[in-house]
């Protein structure tokens, strides 16, 4: 396996398609499914936070405007991501802030994203929700003290592709099971997964997967 950038916003909306902007961006370079290094940032964008979002987050509006401008957080960021592939927990929110904020800055945003969300959705069918802390509990992986923040819910999201990769590895014999191989294995459909695992993994393992 090679690195694997996993990445966290906090924004003041849902969409950057609606007007919504990035407040703070974290992100935790695994490489070999353990932490090398860590970049996180406030970032002032110009954008009103909403009352119910610094309620959410703890980030206010004094903070973003005393914090860098976005353009050079993003810069910052673009440079410590190079063109390593990205991971996010729930990756259509995150890779479009990624897009939207680089593409403010006219930088590229060539990344392949893969998402914790849809793998842990075929992984542990069994758990009782695929949100963040709610899987990270049900999995027994270290808690952040503070969610909600880029870079507490970006370890979050990091411990848990390392538990999904080790499980790959061990419960389901997939031998490397690199971004590419994510990448493959969300988009699988759910009745697809016996045949699936027999393809990448351990054929005597797949009725472990479709259990």
């Amino acid at each position: 396996m090679s690195l694997i950038a996993v990445i966290d916003f906090e924004t003041t909306g849902v969409s950057p398609g609606q007007g919504a902007r990035a407040t703070e961006v974290a992100i935790v370079l695994l490489e070999n499914g353990q932490v090398v290094d860590r970049f996180q940032s406030l970032m002032k964008t110009g954008a009103w936070i909403p009352p119910f979002i610094t309620q959410l987050t703890g980030i206010t509006n004094a903070m973003v405007a005393a914090a860098p401008d976005a353009a050079q957080v993003m810069g910052e960021a673009a440079r410590f991501v190079g063109d390593t592939p990205m991971v996010a927990h729930n990756a259509s929110f995150d890779s479009k802030f990624w897009a939207a904020e680089l593409q403010c800055v006219d930088l590229p945003a060539p990344h392949a994203f893969a998402c914790t969300v849809l793998l842990s959705r075929r992984l542990y069918p069994e758990a009782p929700s695929h949100k963040l802390g709610s899987i990270v509990g049900h999995l027994d992986l270290p808690r952040a003290e503070r969610a909600h923040r880029a870079l507490a819910d970006a370890e979050m999201a990091a411990a848990l592709l390392g538990r999904i990769q080790h499980d790959l590895r061990t419960r389901w014999g997939v031998a490397d099971p690199a971004h590419s191989l994510l990448m493959a294995l969300q988009r699988c459909a759910k009745p697809a997964l016996g045949k699936w695992f027999a393809q990448y993994g351990g054929a005597a393992m797949q009725t472990t997967a479709t259990a």
